[in-house]
């Protein structure tokens, strides 16, 4: 991976076709996703139950590009080992989900992985100010995690804004996960993420059979965040 502040979409296969994982994998890609998101939640940390890394490594051989693991999970340590032998690219644990969030994101690039750090809404960015050299992606929750298809809570924004002064010129991504449309991207976008997880704003209207509306939606995410980008 190398690092690059343009927009990134990042679809989440959280709202794809569960049957036909390693075939939406594929189809979103050929339209133009340049991450593939998986949501990993364990029904504990968050309240619901979806992958683990067996079905991380099942779909690795189907992606050309990035994998990024988003770990709703708590705890997170034991886990970091088989999410990165599953060929995760990026691994991200929430700072809410343990005591030890430091030694987390040193395990994570201890294995040659990059080290990702999530952020509830109800999170203020002073919790990262001094694990900024530790990072390489920094998510911005703007939903509360655990389901897809919630709406964009405003207020995150203004974090966002603050969070890309903090980092300064470190070489760190604003991911973005939840509720990205074409009328939010541009607002994210404009504060400084260069990350855009979207769920069901990219799988609408679409199938593996039909993957152009993955493209059209893609297209229409990208060229409104990119337009607004500063």
């Amino acid at each position: 991976m190398t690092f690059s502040r343009a927009i990134k979409i990042a679809p989440s296969i959280l709202s794809a076709d569960f049957a036909n994982f390693g075939a939406e994998c594929q189809a979103i890609e050929a339209q133009g996703a340049d991450w593939v998101h998986v949501d990993v939640m364990d029904g504990h940390f968050v309240p619901n139950i979806t992958f683990g890394p067996t079905t991380c490594a099942a779909i690795r051989k189907h992606i050309k590009g990035v994998m990024d693991v988003h770990l709703m999970i708590a705890p997170v340590d034991p886990y970091i080992d088989a999410f990165a032998q599953s060929g995760a690219d990026v691994i991200t644990a929430h700072l809410e989900a343990g005591p030890h969030i430091h030694r987390s994101l040193q395990a994570i690039r201890a294995h040659g992985v990059k080290a990702g750090l999530a952020l509830n809404p109800g999170t203020p960015i002073e919790a990262v100010a001094h694990l900024l050299d530790m990072v390489d992606l920094i998510c911005v929750m703007t939903v509360n995690p655990g389901f897809g298809g919630q709406k964009f809570i405003h207020s995150q924004v203004d974090k966002v804004c603050s969070l890309r002064t903090m980092i300064g010129d470190r070489p760190i991504h604003i991911e973005i996960d939840g509720g990205v449309t074409v009328e939010t991207a541009p607002l994210v976008a404009a504060a400084g993420a260069d990350v855009l997880v979207a769920g069901s704003a990219v799988f609408k209207g679409g199938s593996v059979a039909d993957p152009a509306p993955y493209g059209a939606n893609i297209r229409a995410i990208r060229s409104v965040a990119e337009a607004a980008q500063v």
